[in-house]
């Protein structure tokens, strides 16, 4: 972000509050007109800054409320073997996010299921199947304390 201004940075963080904020409302919380606040979204979403735009849901009322941590060890982490379990971890619908890890494990995933039941079958069919995986660890969620988007009582 050592390209963008505090205007940049002020409708970055103001889109991450609210993705559905008129343009309108935009320019004047952070203190444009309007037609040079539409230029800088459509350079900020150009340029990359700004992914894209979307609902934040209730994963417990859809059906997702279990969550796991998930540390991954791999038998060989050449290369090749990195790319293929990065190519096949993205195929698992249930893996919400997946980080390469600096420690004594090489990934940790986060992992949403309806439930246990459908946590070990997502654990023993899909993750433990995936390349080169040797070890697994997992962490379940008792309580969600903060999660992205997430706003104070």
């Amino acid at each position: 972000m050592e390209n963008l201004d505090r205007i940049d940075r002020n409708i970055v963080k103001e889109l991450q509050l609210n993705g559905r904020i008129t343009v309108t409302d935009l320019s004047a919380r952070v203190g444009l007109s309007k037609t040079p606040c539409q230029a800088r979204i459509r350079r900020l979403e150009d340029q990359g800054y700004i992914l894209g735009y979307g609902a934040l849901v209730d994963q417990a009322k859809m059906g997702a409320g279990h969550i796991a941590f998930v540390q991954v060890s791999l038998n060989d982490t050449t290369t090749p073997s990195l790319d293929a379990f990065n190519h096949a971890v993205r195929e698992v619908p249930e893996v919400e996010q997946c980080h390469m890890i600096a420690s004594t494990f090489d990934y940790l995933l986060k992992v949403r299921t309806s439930d246990m039941p459908a946590y070990r079958h997502t654990l023993g069919e899909k993750i433990s199947s995936l390349p080169h995986v040797e070890h697994t660890s997992t962490f379940v969620v008792m309580e969600s304390v903060k999660d992205f988007g997430s706003r104070a009582d």
